[in-house]
């Protein structure tokens, strides 16, 4: 039962309570670097997968290229980033929005595809321009599927933000990172059970979302389909 005793010291560390290097002073780090990435991905991919799931224009193409993105390797991306703007966030903010894009641009276009093709009709039959249609029709009916998005998106967001340590920067990373380099294995095991909590917390905070702030018939229409 080492692990138990390594978390024992790991959480009951001076250190890890107060400072630079405590718990909270990581998490919000964590968070803060995650939810940046998050935001620059949403900007990027929200809006164009919106336009290609009403135009339904280029839809076999965003789905090889999102599949082919998520197969790029995080690290990879991050030499690469380092390479040419240097080491701080920028090297890191690339290579997790080029993760975080793929599921929500995917998850746009699906959305706008799965609004039943009548009620969009009747919508343009009482005189809604297309980008009315979209807004006030495809958009609400699109919702479960974009938070789903944006959930996978966060999960891994979260779990990949890690290596910003390797560049430096700051976050839960810091811990699994400088415990491997130091041998202080409570504070890798430490550092890893957070970001799984983390994940998880974020998990449970979009079901909970999913759940009450979507009106219930969007979410009756979402279980039908």
């Amino acid at each position: 039962m080492n692990w138990l005793n390594w978390l024992g010291d790991f959480f009951t560390a001076t250190d890890h309570r107060t400072g630079p290097d405590s718990i909270a002073h990581r998490v919000v780090e964590h968070l803060l670097l995650s939810g940046e990435a998050l935001l620059y991905a949403a900007l990027l991919a929200v809006p164009l997968g919106l336009l290609i799931g009403y135009t339904g224009r280029g839809v076999t193409v965003v789905t090889a290229l999102a599949g082919a993105a998520r197969a790029l390797p995080t690290l990879g991306l991050v030499t690469l980033a380092v390479l040419f703007a240097g080491v701080g966030d920028t090297a890191v903010l690339i290579p997790l929005v080029a993760l975080a894009a793929p599921p929500l641009l995917v998850a746009s276009v699906e959305g706008v595809r799965g609004t039943d093709p009548d009620v969009r009709d009747a919508a343009r039959g009482i005189g809604l321009t297309h980008p009315q249609v979209l807004r006030q029709v495809c958009l609400p009916s699109a919702a479960p599927t974009l938070l789903a998005g944006f959930r996978t998106a966060t999960v891994q967001v979260i779990a990949t933000a890690t290596v910003a340590a390797y560049v430096g920067l700051g976050g839960l990373g810091r811990y699994v990172i400088d415990g491997l380099a130091t041998r202080k294995y409570a504070v890798t095991v430490g550092g890893a059970l957070l970001v799984v909590l983390l994940a998880v917390a974020a998990q449970v905070f979009f079901a909970l979302l999913a759940r009450f702030a979507l009106p219930p018939g969007v979410r009756a229409r979402h279980r039908a389909r």
